[in-house]
């Protein structure tokens, strides 16, 4: 290392130290829903990046991307510029010629619940597959098993769910039903990365999972996320489709790694048409740059604190509110352990108070709040034209866009700011109740 580099980076952390943090004044400090912890070490990765002008993705993400893999014990992980762009990514990967007769096809039904986050969903639209929604149970958010298998139809091709705020789906179970059935399952686990289903990591069910590092997550790189897979196949087709679609394998700013980049005829290429210009699917430029990979790379090695600091979090919420009158509290699902993105809160119909107001109230004391992503998402302007099917009734989604919200339990906020929120809640629910 430099000596004038070495100055930069320990004028970084001379700077980092000299950041003041102010102290927590109940009704005026906000207490965010969600946030990033980032400390000296972040941002020392992120300069020290930047000094070496690693723009595209690179050494780090390479890095960030075998790490990331081992530490779900799976084969292969992609970083990419977005969750969103993890979830296309992953959908498309399923449509691909190279999968035969196993490709989705337009047309084909993917069961999803009615209550979710769109970008879980709007990948299905963009595929031409048809979403099927089910419904969702109160408390745990998500569909049960038995909702889940009643969608099936010949025409079920793929189960695609989100762990709902970080709470997992039954999905052992739904993984034996999608093996059983000869169909894909892809874990939407954006917020729920260190929770486990019968001890074992959720992401890890799957064909395929994918993760966002937008900083409302366990997890930072600014913006990004990561497409994960125990399948080469597979990771080969997402590799494919999140680099242009080519079909060369070479990392950016290196050539000929197959050793024969003049020797290949394709489709109805010329013979020796170069291999870094060759195409074999429809696919986007959709690689993460080498900064966000030096972040996520430091965000990880804090990985098990922050899930800990969840955790923590939402069972100090929990205990304080668990006498609270008018409010269903949320539950983890039977045999899990999550590692909680929110605290949802749906107000019961005799609370003598609405959503609304509790959150009007609330709001005004600096709390944040947010709802449950989209509610009942085929109520949304986006949707009406969409073509999709509903198995049963959305009745426990129409509830949750009317009365359900949730507040944070993200590592950044202090014992004394869960304290306040649990006495704000308190004092409205008891004063209307």
């Amino acid at each position: 290392m430099s000596e004038t580099k070495a100055l930069v980076l320990e004028l970084t952390r001379k700077y980092h130290k000299e950041q003041v943090t102010r102290g927590f004044e109940p009704g005026v400090t906000p207490i965010l829903s969600s946030g990033a912890v980032l400390d000296e070490d972040d941002r020392l990765a992120l300069v020290e990046a930047a000094l070496d002008l690693r723009i595209a993705a690179g050494v780090h993400t390479r890095k960030f991307e075998s790490d990331f893999a081992r530490y779900f014990r799976l084969r292969k992980a992609h970083m990419v510029n977005s969750g969103s762009s993890a979830n296309l990514l992953a959908v498309s990967a399923l449509t691909s010629p190279k999968l035969g007769e196993m490709r989705l096809r337009p047309g084909d039904e993917a069961i999803t619940v009615g209550a979710g986050f769109p970008t879980t969903i709007n990948p299905l639209v963009q595929n031409g597959l048809t979403p099927v929604f089910v419904d969702v149970e109160l408390g745990t958010y998500n569909a049960s098993f038995e909702q889940i298998e009643a969608a099936l139809t010949p025409r079920t091709r793929l189960i695609m769910i989100a762990h709902a705020l970080g709470n997992p789906f039954p999905v052992a179970e739904v993984a034996e039903l999608a093996a059983r059935h000869g169909i894909y399952l892809i874990e939407d686990n954006c917020d729920a990365v260190g929770s486990t289903y019968r001890g074992k990591l959720t992401g890890t069910f799957g064909d395929l999972s994918t993760v966002s590092f937008y900083p409302a997550h366990h997890l930072t790189a600014g913006e990004g996320g990561c497409v994960l897979t125990p399948s080469l196949e597979l990771a080969r087709l997402v590799e494919s489709m999140r680099d242009w679609g080519r079909d060369c394998w070479c990392e950016p700013g290196t050539d000929n790694t197959c050793l024969k980049r003049f020797d290949y005829q394709l489709g109805t290429l010329p013979a020796g048409y170069d291999h870094k210009y060759i195409f074999s699917h429809v696919g986007y430029n959709l690689k993460a740059t080498d900064l966000q990979g030096a972040l996520v790379r430091s965000q990880l090695k804090k990985l098990p604190d922050f899930v800990a600091a969840r955790r923590a979090n939402w069972r100090r919420l929990c205990d304080g509110l668990a006498e609270v009158p008018g409010l269903l509290l949320p539950r983890a699902t039977p045999d899990s352990d999550p590692s909680w993105f929110g605290f949802a809160l749906t107000v019961l119909p005799d609370a003598g108070f609405s959503r609304k107001d509790l959150v009007n109230f609330l709001e005004a004391r600096r709390i944040g709040t947010r709802r449950l992503f989209g509610g009942n998402i085929t109520r949304h302007p986006a949707y009406q034209d969409v073509r999709y099917r509903i198995v049963g009734e959305l009745s426990n989604c129409d509830i949750v866009t009317e009365d359900t919200f949730w507040i944070g339990v993200y590592p950044g906020l202090s014992n004394e700011m869960l304290d306040y929120v649990v006495e704000s809640i308190t004092e409205f629910c008891t004063g209307k109740g």
